[in-house]
């Protein structure tokens, strides 16, 4: 019983200096629509970073704050060792689940292949692409320092034929695995790093996902990334600030080669968020080292943990529109996510009750055929939602919390001798405290006050109430209580006195999860995977994606009533 997924719709206009530039380009006529693209590498699963990229890019042409144009979805499948189908197929049901459709086919760098080779044979004809033979290390030695100008490898100045000759060579296969690179010939000796002759091709044999054993040589990111915009006509290349210092040659490679078109590349800032990582290496080293139970874990950053956790679409888009767009540091708290997330639940999710952490109660006076019940709605603002009978029993089920032996000043709920309502029923006095040999609350045995169904008491006000659920129709669930991977906003930032870098996986947090049995009313069997519920007075949950089943219901915590970590 879920009311949320939907599309981008009424969702308000944002500006922000990427939005500016384009207001500019399409007045100015440089453009009538607008073409972007989101580009990812398929060798690991997306994350929350990579849902700010989507709700920019695909944001920018679908939903009520659109420009006329369209967005490409292309994967950059140029390091074939470390890539995967599954990653591709994983990466285009994230984009869809987020609420985001790309235009036409699937693109991918590898569809460009001969034509990348092509460009590269017309450098080296044109002389400003070599085949150098300097390894990494040697390569790294000549490459010279942020304040020492590089130097010019020994084969720099081969001749055109002898280039063509051994790069054709390359591809053909004559030559070992990093024997040989292809170079552009730029300057070594510029205060930029990448222009500094970068490598564009190296030999690698490797199986590639789409495209098999057909080559042994394959093209650089910086190289590819460029010339797979232009084919395919982006307006606007848009990616995280780390590329800045990039972008010089990104348009080199343009105005070198004949290409017709010449996007411009645009930098904002990454999203960095606190109480997680959102390295791929870092995220696989969880994975591979069991730290978590795979990319889907609801303890992890990426799109798929996260759903399997319950965030809605609309949350995470809602998270996206506040963190906003600029080139600004983006540090931000994980309660910045999960407010917005709490937002959008609050409106959608159904309510019922679960106990958590169950203490038995007897009511001592409940008679058949006096006892009543009454029904109550799903949703106190939707009664689209429906309605269920909340059912009472002689044994109720109440949350071990809500009694207390030695309650703190302003307690109003369950002591020996005080009074509460339970929600959507009868006001009860606990009369009797039943204790095992070890003094551990065992059971309490209360009385029903029979004439405060749906009315107060007479006489006197009762001010707690607590939620409860019916021994007699209580369905066990397994609850699944998730909370942060990590104790420290910055895991992987951490030092140690002598300044050296602490293994982020020592503040993996050992609270993060625990699986208890808890009670739920009836009306929860009907939930279907991914459903999402508030369990009142305790949070938002959702029947797990994978594991839920009806003769094993399972539920994740999604996220707390209120932001309780900093407490």
């Amino acid at each position: 019983m879920s009311h949320t997924d939907k599309a981008p719709g009424q969702e308000p206009v944002i500006s922000n200096f990427i939005r500016n530039i384009i207001d500019d380009d399409l007045a100015q006529g440089k453009h009538s629509s607008i073409l972007t693209r989101f580009p990812p590498e398929p060798n690991g699963y997306l994350h929350i970073g990579h849902a700010k990229s989507i709700c920019l890019n695909f944001g920018l042409v679908q939903g009520d704050a659109a420009y006329p144009g369209q967005c490409n979805l292309r994967f950059d499948d140029t390091n074939p060792e470390k890539e995967s189908t599954e990653y591709a197929e994983s990466i285009q049901a994230d984009v869809r689940w987020l609420g985001f459709d790309w235009a036409g086919e699937v693109k991918w760098a590898s569809n460009y292949f001969d034509a990348l080779y092509g460009y590269a044979e017309a450098l080296i004809q044109s002389g400003k692409a070599y085949v150098c033979e300097l390894n990494a290390e040697q390569m790294r030695e000549y490459r010279g320092s942020l304040k020492e100008a590089g130097k010019n490898s020994p084969y720099r100045e081969r001749s055109v034929a002898e280039n063509l000759d051994l790069f054709r060579r390359m591809k053909a296969g004559e030559f070992p695995d990093g024997s040989k690179t292809l170079r552009l010939k730029i300057d070594m000796a510029s205060p930029n790093i990448n222009l500094r002759d970068p490598v564009i091709y190296r030999i690698r044999r490797a199986h590639h996902i789409r495209t098999g054993d057909t080559w042994c040589i394959y093209p650089m990111y910086d190289y590819t990334h460029c010339i797979s915009d232009a084919l395919e006509g982006i307006t606007h290349s848009l990616c995280t600030l780390e590329f800045e210092d990039h972008r010089p040659l990104y348009d080199w490679v343009l105005d070198n080669i004949d290409i017709p078109c010449h996007p411009r590349q645009y930098e904002f800032s990454r999203l960095e968020l606190f109480y997680t990582v959102t390295s791929k290496r870092k995220l696989n080293q969880l994975v591979t080292e069991k730290l978590v139970a795979g990319w889907n874990d609801p303890r992890m950053p990426t799109i798929a943990g996260m759903r399997r956790r319950g965030y809605t679409p609309e949350g995470i888009r809602l998270f996206a529109r506040r963190i906003g767009i600029s080139k600004s540091d983006n540090h931000v708290d994980m309660s910045v996510l999960e407010g917005a997330v709490r937002e959008e639940l609050e409106n959608s999710s159904p309510r019922i009750m679960a106990v958590v952490n169950p203490l038995k109660v007897t009511l001592t006076n409940y008679t058949d055929g006096v006892t009543g019940t009454r029904s109550a709605g799903f949703h106190p603002h939707h009664p689209e939602f429906g309605e269920r009978e909340v059912s009472l029993s002689p044994e109720i089920w109440i949350e071990r919390d809500d009694f207390s032996d030695a309650p703190p000043p302003g307690w109003q709920r369950l002591t020996l001798g005080s009074e509460v309502r339970l929600r959507y029923s009868y006001v009860i006095k606990c009369d009797e405290v039943v204790r095992d040999a070890a003094g551990e609350v065992t059971e309490l045995r209360c009385s029903i006050d029979h004439d405060t169904l749906g009315k107060n008491p007479v006489g006197r006000k009762v001010k707690g109430v607590i939620h409860f659920v019916a021994a007699a129709d209580a369905l066990p669930i397994e609850l699944r209580l998730y909370d942060r991977l990590f104790t420290v906003p910055r895991p992987d930032a951490m030092k140690d006195d002598t300044g050296s870098e602490i293994d982020f996986k020592t503040f993996i947090n050992p609270e993060s999860l625990s699986v208890v049995t808890g009670y739920a009313e009836p009306a929860l069997g009907k939930a279907q995977p991914e459903d999402r519920y508030q369990f009142e007075r305790i949070g938002y949950f959702c029947a797990d994606r994978h594991d839920h089943r009806a003769d094993r219901p399972v539920f994740n915590r999604t996220v707390g009533l209120k932001d309780t970590w900093s407490k």
